[in-house]
């Protein structure tokens, strides 16, 4: 008799671990959704216009800030001012460097590379190369490497030499990071459905 509660508890455990990615990504998207759609105030709007309106109004500024002339001044001297205004500029700056190291034309974990951390015994660290040289710090033959955290959206930034580092073989710099942020667990899954195998 004690077997039908122990299944059904483990029954429920395993229910709740099935349940709480798709619940916790579901309850984010709709709190991301309905956020957004607030910040239009349109009275008796139907649900979704003010989340389009805002992605339209976005997009708008972003075609207006990159192809035509005037746009990209007028944000280009506004970008200008809160790099210059005391106090302002660092949060800005800082921002604006974590935001184009993740996205644009200009991201910068880009390359990933494994990173020997200890020597006896080796263990290795995934990572991605941020600075191939750091003789302008006074550093010779130095690298730096950020350390993303599992489960996190942090990090660390790692100076160690060149001799430390290798780059990451069969995976892209987007496979690389699930692989850190996941704790091993995501691209080993994958790579073992696909058949295949990083290598360090």
């Amino acid at each position: 008799m004690r077997r039908i509660p122990a299944l059904l508890l483990r029954s429920f455990l395993q229910g709740l671990l099935l349940l709480s990615p798709i619940a916790l990504t579901g309850y984010l998207l709709y709190s991301v959704f309905i956020n957004v759609d607030s910040l239009v105030p349109v009275a008796k709007m139907p649900p979704g216009i003010g989340f389009l309106i805002i992605i339209g109004a976005v997009t708008i500024i972003g075609v207006l800030g990159t192809r035509f002339f005037i746009g990209k001044w007028i944000f280009d001297s506004f970008a200008n001012l809160l790099e210059h205004t005391p106090g302002v500029k660092f949060i800005y700056s800082s921002i604006r460097d974590v935001i184009k190291s993740f996205v644009g034309d200009k991201k910068r974990f880009n390359k990933p590379v494994w990173v020997r951390v200890n020597n006896s015994p080796e263990i290795w660290r995934i990572g991605f190369m941020t600075q191939t040289d750091m003789s302008h710090l006074g550093l010779i033959n130095k690298v730096a490497v950020y350390m993303p955290h599992a489960y996190a959206i942090s990090g660390w930034v790692i100076v160690t030499d060149g001799t430390n580092v290798k780059p990451v073989q069969d995976m892209t710099a987007g496979e690389a990071m699930k692989f850190a942020v996941s704790g091993g667990i995501t691209t080993e899954v994958e790579a073992e459905g696909n058949g295949k195998k990083a290598q360090l």
